[in-house]
């Protein structure tokens, strides 16, 4: 009787447990599956065997497919980790005795790697309670930098084009729906269908304008924490999609998308959104906030199918196939959640340098997903400057003049209304201390018909020099503030008319619990 192809490759898979069937020291082999592969581990060395499968979206149906997706994969992942990748391995001989240095026809391609540290996988550290804020502040800058410096699509290419970017939507829910048995299921997955469809009407127009700006990339298309790992300290992003080029070559704020969501499901939502915030300053894109809901509610439908395919591999007796269904509704809940509208703020902070606005502000971020637009770093975007690069000055010239003190607060007005309109509420971290740009900020609230805060921020003189003399030292903050500044800004500052102190919250960040004093305020007004 013919064996399958299938039935080949885990025969195969079998006799690859032996240590015999390397040409290097192996002690002993462990195999990590997934619905598309095997990767062996054997200790220094690491071989991943492709399945035979053809899932419409993937084909590796047959030797020679694979053969390609393997140095696909290779070079691809090489942008990202030239030292893990080593190239393609055969594995010949015979099923029962496979080796690879054997002898007569190929038997199967493997990506041939070199094993990194256990452990180390972002997604290892999150479920060890290991994730820390300085992994999300890397992470942030390593995608930022890769999204900023990889390839655009072409602009005579498919790549971005709404058709395409619909197709693969629906593509989740032709494949899903004929697999859902509960009537619940089927409902939760129509509710959701209607409202991509509803979106897609409204954004065509923008999904255009992101390609026409070169927002559509290549990728890594598969960017989650299990995809992440740390080698010599270093954040690096491994196992990018290589079997479809239109799943790869997407706007970067979908790939965003991916990492924001699996971070807030492995129960670190204060991480996703010190991601989010973190890429936004640094790539200064803010304009795609109006499609992240649309990108978060795909990337849980993708995650959801996974969790079928898996489900559909296993018996329906099994605990692999209950944890599957269990594993679908928990990300049909997730989308559920982000197509949900939230009640939106517009918040600016008032106050000196060193009086701790940057810092609330961040508390504000994390703690709430408020997203923190912060005037140092537009103020450095507009005048073609890095944002941690320093720039000494004179006050109330050059990049400090009033021309470009003004230029930066109506840059603040417009992407603060790009944020709102995006269904997220947005604090403007600059100091202020002029009536007319705070009026410039409450007129925008009113007109986008959004709870106006001012969060006054004070502290003692002595803790403000202290403060900007320590960020001086350091020098890796935006602010370019000095006590010269601090000086002038003293001397010029306009007091909160009796109007604004309505409202106002007055926060005195000398006192270790302000922020949590703050969020028990503001909990009681909205």
């Amino acid at each position: 009787m013919t064996m399958t192809a299938m039935q080949q490759s885990d025969r195969l898979v079998e006799a690859l447990h032996n240590p015999q069937a390397y040409a290097h020291p192996v002690a002993a082999v462990d195999i990590i599956q997934t619905h598309t592969a095997w990767v062996l581990l054997t200790g220094k060395y690491a071989y991943k065997i492709k399945k035979p499968v053809d899932f419409g979206f993937l084909d590796f149906s047959t030797l020679e497919k694979r053969r390609h997706w393997c140095e696909e994969e290779v070079r691809l992942n090489r942008r990202f980790a030239p030292d893990i990748y080593l190239g393609v391995t055969e594995f010949r001989g015979t099923l029962k005795q496979p080796h690879t240095k054997g002898s007569g026809p190929v038997l199967e391609y493997a990506v041939h790697m070199r094993q990194f540290p256990d452990g180390q996988l972002l997604s290892e550290l999150a479920e060890h309670k290991l994730l820390e804020a300085s992994h999300i502040d890397q992470l942030s800058e390593k995608i930022a930098t890769f999204h900023q410096t990889t390839d655009q699509a072409s602009p005579e290419s498919d790549y971005g084009q709404p058709s395409l970017i619909q197709h693969w939507v629906s593509e989740n829910f032709q494949y899903l729906l004929p697999l859902l048995n509960a009537d619940t299921d089927r409902e939760q997955l129509e509710r959701i269908r209607q409202w991509t469809y509803e979106q897609e009407q409204q954004l065509e127009r923008r999904f255009e304008h992101r390609k026409h700006n070169g927002f559509i990339r290549e990728c890594h298309g598969d960017l989650h924490l299990r995809n992440l790992t740390i080698i010599d300290g270093a954040i690096t992003p491994f196992d990018c999609i290589e079997f479809n080029d239109e799943l790869r070559w997407i706007d970067v704020i979908s790939e965003v998308a991916f990492l924001i969501m699996d971070l807030e499901e492995h129960g670190y939502p204060h991480f996703a959104h010190q991601f989010l915030n973190g890429y936004l300053q640094l790539t200064g894109d803010y304009e795609g906030l109006r499609l992240l809901p649309y990108y978060l509610v795909y990337r849980a439908l993708v995650r959801a199918k996974v969790a079928v395919l898996r489900r559909e591999q296993v018996s329906p007796q099994s605990q692999d196939y209950q944890e599957s269904t269990a594993d679908y509704r928990h990300y049909m809940q997730f989308a559920l959640q982000h197509i949900n509208k939230t009640p939106l703020v517009l918040f600016i902070t008032h106050g000196l340098s060193g009086s701790g606005k940057s810092t609330l502000g961040k508390a504000l971020n994390q703690a709430k997903g408020i997203i923190q637009i912060r005037s140092d770093i537009e103020r450095k975007r507009l005048g073609g400057l890095k944002i941690n690069e320093r720039n000494r000055f004179d006050v109330e010239t050059g990049l400090y003049s009033g021309q470009q003190t003004e230029e930066t607060y109506q840059r603040l007005a417009e992407l603060a209304a790009c944020v709102i309109e995006a269904g997220f509420s947005v604090v403007l971290d600059a100091t202020f201390l002029k009536e007319k740009h705070r009026d410039l900020m409450k007129k925008l609230a009113s007109t986008r018909q959004v709870p106006f805060f001012i969060l006054h921020c004070v502290a003692p003189n002595v803790m403000l020099e202290d403060r900007i003399h320590v960020r001086e030292e350091i020098g890796k903050d935006p602010s370019d503030a000095t006590l010269q500044v601090l000086k002038a800004q003293r001397e010029n500052v306009q007091s909160l008319r009796t109007d604004e102190r309505k409202l106002t919250f007055t926060i005195d960040t000398s006192q270790e619990n302000y922020v949590q004093t703050l969020f028990e305020h503001l909990n009681e007004q909205l």
